[in-house]
């Protein structure tokens, strides 16, 4: 099985030293990526970790993939205890960061400990340097992009940074990378920020020579020729069908259309759309910058679940305003969905949608931590009471725009999902709208047959995590090139994508997570028997009844962990 290579890169920012681990092993059986990551904090990061304390370990890692230039593949993975869900998450981001990142010669970096000083780490293949950056604090993304580049001569394609949102440990703050790029949900910039790192640059020309198959070829040659609307629309290209279908969030989830959605869909991006963007070696280029000329305003987005975020969730009708929030939580380096949806909840208390100034006013408080924004900064699980909303979360995690009250096996994939209301963590969605042919389709309403469905599409996009290969390549990645691709059976590779999803839920069991935490706020829109379809969810993954993953045993290295 085709997989990432080289050791882990383990740096303790508490004494600024690092060495490297022999972990083969766990790249062999979990291909890289989201998998090595969850495999590696099982072994390694203590369970009852604080995800703000010195035990928290951050991992980046990349997967095969990035080792070809196949379109795609321009992606990176970064996992963590997540300050705003409690449990372990992981979320990607694309850009050109992961090329620097495997030039460096690594298979996985794990940062852990908390510095005393604010800190650069430069990770090249010539080792790891520990740069003071006081002159940084607060900096925001592009500050800290122009201090690289006149220190370092850095690119900002070879950074992994935090904006004054993680510094000041906004729960749900970003990594940032090129800028604009995002590891967006779960809080993981916070997880950085409260090791005191500013920043962590990467370089080197280390990267292993792997041969791949003329799969390769070919998807890079359908990614090119293809026609798909997302060339031009991005995401947003789904705005009209989601509302069509009762399917578009709205006014802080009080109802499922938005009567202004001409004025943020996918025709009023790509009006706004000025050049091409795409993540490294893609020929998709499917990526969105914009620019309004009667204001200047330029940003790179905003994409669906920004427009649903900041745009109909919020009650805006004016796709300048939602590119203005769309730039703003990038400047701070805030994950846009949790950001809108926090601020929604605000405008819900205060009788205040569609409040613009109010809106961009409000992104900057929670940045800072300022007035109200403090509140606001821990999310709407812990700030609802205060505003007094409903509690529109699954294990702390705000939902995305795909409406799982429509979409009723998207609203069990919420339930269930290790990482809480993500639309990633099974993109079941595209099934129910469907954005997939008909033959493969499930109807909208009703949990028949979905329980498993639900589970095998886990598995694949967590596959796809390991490799990392975008959800974007959906149609053009079949599973024949797939086994290709990985050197090894499809069915295999689904299991690698099962035990990753397992891991994951016997880490947080650990934590204290059961069935209890698989649950929706809105379980009585759902039609058929939500608990019946958890439970056979549960049946297919070989769990218990109460959601727990039978005993795996100790990790290897838990006795040392707990010692570090």
């Amino acid at each position: 099985m085709r997989h990432a290579k080289g050791p882990l890169l383990s740096i303790d920012v508490r004494d600024n030293s690092s060495e490297t681990v022999d972990i083969e092993e766990t790249l062999s059986s979990f291909i890289g990526g989201r998998g090595v990551a969850t495999k590696l904090a099982f072994d390694r990061l203590p369970f009852e970790a604080d995800p703000l304390g010195p035990d928290n370990r951050l991992y980046l890692t990349s997967g095969p993939m990035q080792y070809s230039a196949m379109s795609f593949t321009g992606r990176m993975n970064a996992t963590a205890v997540s300050p705003l869900t409690d449990g372990i998450v992981s979320s990607n981001a694309g850009g050109f960061v992961s090329r620097h990142f495997t030039g460096a010669g690594y298979g996985a970096v794990e940062i852990v400990g908390a510095s005393d000083e604010l800190l650069a780490i430069h990770v090249s293949d010539d080792g790891v340097t520990f740069e003071p950056v006081p002159e940084l604090e607060e900096a925001t993304v592009p500050e800290v992009s122009g201090y690289m580049d006149a220190e370092h001569g850095l690119d900002v394609e070879q950074i992994v940074c935090v904006g004054p949102a993680g510094e000041n440990q906004v729960r749900f703050a970003s990594l940032m990378t090129t800028e604009s790029r995002a590891f967006g949900r779960g809080g993981l910039g916070a997880v950085l920020g409260a090791k005191n790192v500013k920043a962590i640059t990467f370089e080197g020309d280390s990267a292993p020579e792997v041969e791949f198959p003329e799969a390769a070829a070919d998807v890079h040659r359908d990614a090119a020729t293809s026609d798909s609307i997302m060339k031009r629309q991005g995401t947003t290209s789904v705005s009209d069908l989601a509302n069509e279908v009762n399917g578009m969030p709205s006014y802080y989830w009080s109802e499922l259309q938005f009567d202004g959605i001409e004025g943020i869909n996918g025709a009023a991006v790509e009006e706004k759309k000025y050049k091409k963007g795409t993540c490294s070696q893609c020929a998709f280029a499917c990526k969105l910058p914009t620019r309004d000329e009667e204001t200047g305003l330029e940003t790179e987005g905003p994409e669906f679940e920004t427009t649903f975020a900041f745009g109909s969730n919020a009650g805006v009708d004016d796709i300048v305003d939602v590119m203005q929030s769309n730039e703003l939580c990038d400047i701070y380096g805030m994950d846009t969905i949790s950001c809108g949806n926090t601020i929604a909840a605000y405008l819900a208390a205060e009788d205040e949608f569609g409040n613009a100034e109010l809106i961009h006013e409000l992104v900057e408080q929670i940045a800072y931590r300022e007035g109200i924004g403090d509140t606001l900064a821990e999310g709407i699980a812990r700030c609802h009471d205060e505003l007094g909303v409903d509690d529109y979360t699954v294990k702390n995690l705000d939902f995305a725009a795909h409406e799982g009250r429509t979409l009723h096996g998207q609203g069990l994939s919420y339930a269930v999902a290790n990482r809480g209301a993500d639309h990633m963590y099974s993109t079941f969605y595209a099934w129910e709208y469907p954005l997939v042919d008909s033959e493969s389709a499930f109807p909208k309403e009703g949990l028949e047959g979905k329980a498993p469905a639900v589970a095998t599409q886990e598995n694949a996009r967590a596959l796809e995590d390991c490799g990392i290969i975008c959800r974007f390549s959906r149609s053009i990645m079949s599973p024949d090139r797939l086994e290709a691709l990985f050197d090894t059976g499809y069915e295999d590779l689904l299991e690698v994508g099962a035990r990753v999803v397992e891991l994951e839920r016997a880490f947080n069991n650990r934590r204290g997570f059961s069935a209890a935490d698989d649950d929706l706020p809105y379980r009585e829109h759902i039609e058929g028997d939500l608990d019946a379809a958890i439970a056979e969810y549960y049946d297919v993954r070989g769990w218990t009844e109460n959601g727990i993953v039978p005993d795996l045993g100790e990790p290897a290295g838990s006795e040392a962990s707990a010692d570090d």
